[in-house]
């Protein structure tokens, strides 16, 4: 037993107080209150594992619900501290000793749930074909849930949810194409798979292109990143162990196109405190990492694309998993596609999860800011690799009456290559 001994609290140790963390928390920017900050919540931390604050403490709880978790503030410290894991660790403890708010404890059940959570999301989509959630879109609870499902929807023309199209065989000159093609396999999820599925279909065709394989799994499930950070980690530990026999013990890259599915999966060893977990991690890559290359050639050029573009990184890929070029090379892929710069874009739009339905509040202050910036900025397209940004993002916009649309960087690319003629 090596990650275990203290949960994740030892990640806190090397914290000195210094203050570097303050302005990249966006709840401490939003509410100015130190215990709202990265270095408070740590000393709160610090204080539960002592056990001089008990888990059922309301301060405590309160503060530490209203964290994102979106680990800004890791990137910024000098001494390393691993705020996201003594998080991790909190968040089990306190729900070890009190329930799991009902309404988190719903949402799990109806998102991630096998049997149930595909009727939950035939609904969904059979309601977001009506195009009823975009006209009911708004600030409210029920018009930001409407934006929310409207932001899921494919962009007309952009594949929805029919089959994927094959790579059109083109001259090896025109394309680095490995011979044979490498194979991959493909992780699904449960919220990319319910709402975001023509992601996964743009995700099997661009790299096809690319000289990838993509091959299904049976038998895999929810990552467990929506328990992990309620603090139901014996919950998040079933459904890793379930996703490490799924996908067995071979050397394939297992390719993921949710950054925090991604971010979680990649710590499957030190999750499930073994060597098992930790191979499976090792083979985990962003869709992004895939398609940059090796070599960081990036992938085959589309078609151009007459686009202005807003890159939004998500928190759990740029943070958590560090990958801030690799999905800059697809946008340079496609001719004409310009970025536009968008002050604070790193900075987390707010959805963190199940962050911004048990905490609308707060997570509505901090998108508010980004819908500000992007408003003035004006893309066309915001891009980002996350469902929960995704949705977030595009409620908002749809909210503020903006006609910019939230896409994954893989549609564009798609798009892209579609233009070209590179599929049949």
């Amino acid at each position: 037993m090596t990650g275990i001994a203290r949960g994740g609290f030892e990640g806190l140790d090397a914290c000195v107080h210094c203050g570097f963390c303050l302005q990249a928390c966006p709840t401490f920017l939003a509410t100015g209150d130190e215990s709202d900050s990265p270095r408070g919540r740590i000393e709160l931390m610090r204080g539960l594992e002592r056990g001089d604050i008990a888990a059922t403490d309301p301060a405590l709880i309160s503060h530490l619900d209203r964290c994102l978790g979106c680990r800004g503030c890791e990137p910024v410290c000098p001494s390393g501290v691993q705020y996201g894991h003594g998080l991790e660790a909190a968040r089990s403890r306190i729900a070890g000793s009190r329930p799991v708010p009902g309404v988190a404890r719903l949402a799990l059940w109806a998102l991630t749930t096998p049997g149930i959570s595909s009727v939950v999301y035939w609904f969904a989509r059979v309601l977001r074909a009506t195009g009823l959630p975009r006209l009911l879109a708004g600030w409210g609870r029920f018009g930001f849930a409407m934006g929310m499902l409207a932001a899921t929807r494919a962009a007309q023309g952009g594949g929805g949810r029919r089959k994927a199209a094959k790579a059109r065989q083109v001259a090896p000159a025109a394309i680095r194409r490995p011979s044979p093609p490498l194979a991959t396999l493909l992780f699904r999820g449960c919220v990319m798979q319910g709402l975001f599925s023509h992601v996964h279909d743009a995700t099997i065709r661009t790299l096809g292109v690319n000289g990838y394989q993509v091959r299904d799994v049976s038998g895999q499930v929810c990552c467990g990143a929506l328990h992990a950070h309620a603090g139901l980690l014996d919950e998040a530990r079933a459904l890793a162990r379930v996703n490490v026999d799924a996908f067995g013990d071979g050397d394939e890259p297992i390719v993921v196109n949710s950054a925090g599915c991604g971010a979680l999966m990649k710590e499957y060893g030190r999750l499930l405190d073994d060597l098992r977990g930790e191979r499976f991690g090792a083979r985990v890559r962003d869709v992004t990492e895939l398609l940059a290359g090796s070599a960081m050639k990036g992938p085959v050029a589309g078609e151009p694309l007459d686009l202005h573009v807003a890159y939004d990184p998500p928190c759990h890929l740029l943070h958590a998993q560090g990958i801030a070029v690799q999905p800059l090379k697809l946008f340079a892929a496609i001719p004409l596609l310009e970025l536009v710069p968008v002050p604070g874009a790193a900075e987390c739009c707010g959805s963190a999860g199940l962050f911004t339905l048990l905490e609308p509040e707060m997570s509505r202050a901090v998108l508010q800011t980004k819908i500000d910036r992007l408003r003035e900025a004006a893309p066309q397209v915001v891009a980002t690799g996350n469902p929960g940004c995704l949705m977030q993002i595009g409620a908002g916009l749809a909210a503020a009456g903006s006609a910019a649309r939230a896409r994954h960087p893989v549609e564009l690319l798609d798009d892209a290559y579609r233009a070209a003629g590179r599929y049949e």
